[in-house]
């Protein structure tokens, strides 16, 4: 199972299979042999309903698993030493969290997507699912926003929500202005502007969230969907195209500047601002991580295991960034100098996908097929 493929004509047909849905993906392109993390190719281009059932958390004991990174040098400092993994199972089977994200109260808040639920999980591993009032709504992204509302997008739906830290949840049906009748809202991330932004308003198009509804809708030049979103240092939103291998740097006054990938294939997918500087983000297709500068300069990095299918990208405290790999089933670890170290998860073919610095400096996960939310010590 690869989860990730965000053709119209796919999800639409999976807005009608209800609850068994799952996001399917083309076939990821075979890319060269994998390099053990070292070196990279350098390219570059431009052109309301409240309360929710509170359940018995994960159990903690299905993890524990400690990976340990093989240190030779100061490069590797960032990802050195012991990083044990924790497991946390959910409490309903083939529930698919997909995203998640850090909460303004603490804890984790994460989309459950065949489950049709919001859940909450703190750092000690209780775990809290709050049903959505919309019907088999597909809940995909989240984001906290700086109001204090943890957004999230309805990709069956075709739609979005918030949810504040009692439980209180809003989902939103009519928006203002009306959206394209195939819009598939997917990623959030937090502007530069503070609101925050998602991709797939619609054909080419970003929108950001403004009180209850739609505010600005911005496009990159080109045809397609764009998924990842990331606020760079530069002050721009930072977007991947996941089927037209391809970054887009677009400013809040609309100028958009596109920078072709290397790679035929490379179904960019999660992005990052890094701790030098960079924009990073995970190559799906060509099971690489790349690189890019503010003025477009492109590298990429191999994942040591090949076909690793790497989905989202976290910034660390430590200096690291840290993804999750799909079919690698692991998550890694590459420093600013382009190496890289994996750390296999406890549970076999797991389906990791979204990842979320928690506000007790760890690192937290998802498991689609696994039904778990993990925890890795950076």
């Amino acid at each position: 199972m690869k989860p990730y493929g965000v053709i119209l004509a796919v999800l639409l047909a999976l807005g009608a299979c209800g609850r068994s849905a799952i996001l399917d993906t083309p076939e990821p392109y075979a890319g060269d042999t994998a390099v053990a993390g070292r070196g990279g190719t350098v390219g570059t281009g431009g052109a309301t309903d409240a309360g929710g059932a509170t359940l018995a958390g994960g159990a903690a004991g299905t993890g524990g698993m400690v990976g340990t990174a093989v240190a030779t040098g100061g490069r590797l400092a960032a990802c050195a030493g012991t990083h044990p993994i924790t497991e946390f199972a959910l409490p309903i089977g083939r529930s698919q969290p997909r995203s998640i994200a850090a909460g303004p109260d603490g804890n984790l808040w994460f989309t459950e997507f065949n489950a049709n639920a919001i859940g909450r999980i703190t750092p000690a591993g209780a775990i809290t699912e709050f049903p959505l009032v919309i019907p088999d709504s597909g809940p995909f992204g989240i984001i906290t926003g700086p109001d204090g509302k943890i957004w999230f997008t309805q990709v069956l739906a075709r739609g979005f929500g918030y949810i504040v830290p009692d439980g209180t949840r809003t989902e939103l049906l009519s928006l203002a202005p009306p959206p394209p009748v195939d819009r598939l809202p997917r990623l959030l991330a937090i502007g530069p502007d503070g609101d925050p932004w998602f991709t797939g308003y619609g054909p080419d198009e970003v929108a950001s969230l403004v009180g209850g509804g739609v505010g600005r809708v911005l496009a990159c030049r080109g045809d397609g969907v764009w998924v990842g979103i990331a606020t760079g240092p530069d002050g721009n939103l930072w977007l991947t195209g996941h089927g037209r291998d391809s970054i887009c740097r677009l400013s809040l006054d609309g100028t958009a500047t596109r920078f072709q990938l290397p790679r035929s294939g490379s179904q960019p997918w999660g992005i990052a601002a890094g701790p030098d500087g960079a924009m990073w983000f995970a190559e799906y297709g060509a099971s690489r991580i790349g690189r890019i500068t503010m003025t477009g300069e492109i590298t990429e990095f191999a994942t040591p295991t090949p076909d690793s299918y790497p989905i989202a990208v976290v910034a660390a405290p430590t200096g690291a960034l840290w993804f999750t790999e799909d079919n690698g089933n692991s998550i890694g670890c590459i420093t600013t100098a382009g190496e890289i170290v994996e750390f296999p998860l406890p549970t076999a073919d797991s389906g990791l996908e979204g990842m979320a610095l928690g506000p007790d400096g760890n690192l937290w996960f998802v498991e689609q097929t696994g039904d778990k939310i993990g925890r890795i010590i950076p």
